[in-house]
């Protein structure tokens, strides 16, 4: 017998993810080279491993802060003070169980049934699930592709926001697209919602990896101290962290208790020993950050190089992020496309659909590995596209 029909109409509208649709099908498949999931190749740094095994070993195994160690808190409020030249009290700064429960806890806290939240469009969907599951309405605004570029019209944005609007969603480099919003459009967004009365939810998880030299042009740049601006982030891409599951928020200091509750009754704060390793990460990890960043550069280059010169590609070289997303002329269904290349190309992909509802021709391939083996998918990829699109 079913139990379906007990469960709540929210949650089963929650759609499944078509990149693990594409990784179930061909996951394991010998001489598959894997693009579709959004992480790098390379495992954590002893360095962060190793202060996590001494706090196992010293017994740091029980109940911790449910806003994050302040040896954590302290170190999270330096890098943002180094890395964006702004005073970072540790008060703003709140440790999570992933950028993704960052996400959850901070689109709990604004919106809920009968709100709505608008978001630039194409976006990893996760964060559209979270929203939906929240019972909130979320509006996208599309970027559009001119043909060499996405742009971002701020009048499009401005026109999606109604009375119900409680914020807005920006993830600047963005994820799949690698749009980057420059200081110009950061300002035009901080505009509007300063006119609406809303929050931004500032998603700059990329930030670092960014191509035309430092890092990616932020709301930190261009913020007041009042405006109601609220950063998630992860320690996943920086520092080779995607399966340890610890990020933070910055957020206002008036929101701590509200925040404390929220990490209290869902995942009662972050495991002490694994806060152990994020610290040495902060603290130890600038030089493989910067070689992170040199390798996927060299990688990006690569890839879109050896797709546009098929010229049969629709791809904007990413100003940020480590992703390429793109549609190859003749193929208007991006999801059957991704089985058919995983299969007969021997690449992994995602598909565009899993991006929003305007991208069905698109796939996105996330470029953050071996030089040589983003050389040779790229090169299976652009045989794929010669030869048996």
């Amino acid at each position: 017998m079913s139990h379906l029909h007990r469960l709540r109409a929210g949650a089963l509208a929650v759609p499944e993810s078509g990149i693990v649709a594409v990784i179930n099908h061909a996951r394991g498949r010998d001489g598959l080279i894997p693009l579709w999931a959004g992480e790098g190749d390379l495992p954590t740094p002893s360095f962060i491993a190793d202060a996590t095994a001494q706090s196992l070993k010293a017994g740091e195994t029980f109940y911790t802060w449910q806003r994050g160690i302040p040896e954590l808190r302290s170190a999270l409020a330096s890098y943002t003070e180094r890395l964006y030249g702004r005073p970072t009290s540790p008060e703003r700064i709140f440790v999570t169980g992933s950028g993704m429960h960052a996400i959850q806890t901070v689109v709990s806290a604004l919106v809920g049934e009968g709100d709505e939240i608008v978001f630039l469009a194409p976006l990893w969907p996760n964060f559209e699930a979270a929203a939906a599951l929240t019972g909130a309405k979320t509006v996208p605004v599309e970027l559009r592709f001119d043909g060499t570029d996405w742009r971002f019209e701020p009048e499009r944005l401005r026109a999606a926001i109604t009375p119900r609007t409680r914020a807005i969603f920006i993830n600047t480099p963005n994820n799949p697209t690698g749009w980057t919003a420059d200081r110009k459009t950061i300002r035009a967004i901080l505009d509007i919602a300063r006119e609406a009365g809303i929050f931004v939810i500032a998603d700059e998880i990329y930030s670092r990896f960014f191509y035309e030299g430092g890092r990616a042009p932020s709301f930190h740049d261009e913020m007041r101290d009042d405006d109601a601006v609220i950063f998630v982030n992860s320690f996943s891409k920086n520092w080779a962290m995607t399966g340890w599951r610890v990020g933070w928020i910055e957020a206002p200091k008036e929101l701590g208790a509200l925040i404390e509750n929220l990490v209290q009754y869902s995942n009662s704060g972050v495991a002490a020993f694994m806060q152990r390793g994020a610290v040495a990460a902060i603290e130890q990890g600038e030089s493989f950050v910067e070689e992170q960043i040199e390798r996927a550069h060299k990688a990006r280059d690569i890839f879109t190089q050896a797709l546009l010169s098929t010229n049969r590609v629709r791809l904007a070289p990413p100003a940020g992020a480590f992703y390429a997303f793109f549609a190859i002329d003749g193929i208007d269904d991006g999801y059957k496309a991704a089985f058919r290349i995983a299969d007969e190309a021997g690449v992994g992909l995602a598909p565009g659909t899993a991006f929003g509802t305007g991208t069905r021709a698109y796939l996105r391939a996330c470029f953050h590995r071996r030089l040589d083996e983003v050389e040779e998918a790229a090169q299976r990829l652009a045989h794929w596209i010669g030869n048996e699109a």
